[in-house]
């Protein structure tokens, strides 16, 4: 078993959900965020790292922002590698990378795939990969023992949905709601339907992520039977809104994990 899907079996056993925390690597530079992850580290159950790319097609403005600052302070690939290489010696919870085709394509698949499983890495997330076009990145990923994490949406029908959730390894990455990333005020009523039907198709852990902000939204989708949430957005405006004030940004960074893997408490 990977360290993902070894993580979700302990949560299932403490009738936990598990909280998945993302940043940019780099953002807002690249020597603070293995601080950053240390700091969520204490309470998230698995951290996700976005790879900084010029046009990322999937994010919100929050998140293009934080990719822009990161490339600004000049976070290559090779960059972000460095810093999960220091985050992998503080600690052995499971670490996702999150970029476009294009970082993976440029290097060569096998180069990019055997460099993030030297890194430490667990798991690959590529939201601009269609299963169709999946099938080398699959075969290099199980090479080198990292899961390909598959994104299914709200409109994906139901015999792609299974050959999606059979694809996948690690967990499935459940979109919640159409159109990019960003914090939203309340989650669609649409969203424990669309867990049921994953839950349904998948053998691996669903999680459910974009627009998930707030403690009360993580035990909505946890509660609804998701075995994961995805917290991106709320993280990364804590960041910008404290670019001034490093020990402030901690402090909430922290303080709000806290308040998120509460809860991930299943009723």
């Amino acid at each position: 078993m990977s360290r993902i899907s070894v993580k979700f079996a302990e949560l299932e056993k403490k009738r936990e959900g598990a909280l998945i925390a993302f940043l940019t690597a780099g953002d807002p530079r690249p020597s603070l965020t293995p601080r950053l992850v240390e700091v969520l580290a204490k309470h998230a159950d698995l951290i996700e790292l976005g790879i900084p790319f010029s046009d990322p097609i999937a994010d919100g403005p929050t998140m293009q922002k934080a990719a822009n600052r990161a490339l600004n302070h000049g976070t290559t690939t090779e960059v972000a590698l460095r810093i999960i290489k220091k985050i992998r010696n503080k600690t052995e919870l499971p670490l996702a990378i999150l970029t476009y085709y294009n970082i993976v394509l440029r290097p060569g698949i096998r180069n990019f795939v055997r460099e993030l499983a030297s890194a430490g890495v667990d798991g690959i997330i590529i939201p601009d990969l269609p299963l169709e076009e999946s099938t080398e990145l699959t075969k290099a990923a199980r090479e080198c023992d990292i899961d390909l994490i598959m994104l299914a949406a709200p409109t994906t029908p139901p015999e792609r949905l299974k050959r999606i959730c059979k694809a996948t390894r690690g967990f499935l990455y459940l979109v919640s709601s159409l159109g990019v990333t960003g914090a939203r005020k309340n989650l669609s009523s649409k969203v424990s339907p669309l867990i049921g039907k994953a839950k349904r198709s998948s053998k691996s852990p669903v999680a459910v992520g974009f627009g998930i902000s707030k403690p009360a939204q993580v035990a909505e989708v946890i509660n609804s039977g998701a075995d994961g949430a995805i917290v991106g957005s709320a993280f990364v405006e804590i960041i910008e809104r404290n670019l001034v004030n490093e020990k402030k940004m901690l402090k909430q960074l922290g303080d709000f994990a806290k308040a998120l893997k509460a809860a991930t408490r299943k009723n």
